[in-house]
């Protein structure tokens, strides 16, 4: 389903957007679909980059790291 859109944008811009819609032999209605639609994709993979470091975060890092037993086994004494 689509829907209808009223947009304000300035002359000169409506201007080369309609040459370069000509020369891609597109519509303006096209080339703003396809801009949003990878906007829209761009801000979903950030989202799910960002979700997933927020996870990695809290569950932390293994390191393989065990205190020592004993304050002598830290200086080795």
């Amino acid at each position: 389903m689509k829907t209808n859109v009223t947009l304000k944008i300035d002359a000169e811009l409506l201007r080369e957007a309609r040459i370069m819609a000509a020369t891609r032999g597109s519509s303006i209605s096209a080339l703003l679909t396809e801009s949003l639609e990878r906007e829209v994709s761009r801000n979903k993979e950030y989202d799910r980059a960002r979700i997933s470091a927020q996870a990695r975060l809290r569950s932390g890092m293994k390191l393989g790291w065990t205190p020592p037993a004993s304050r002598d086994e830290l200086y080795d004494r």
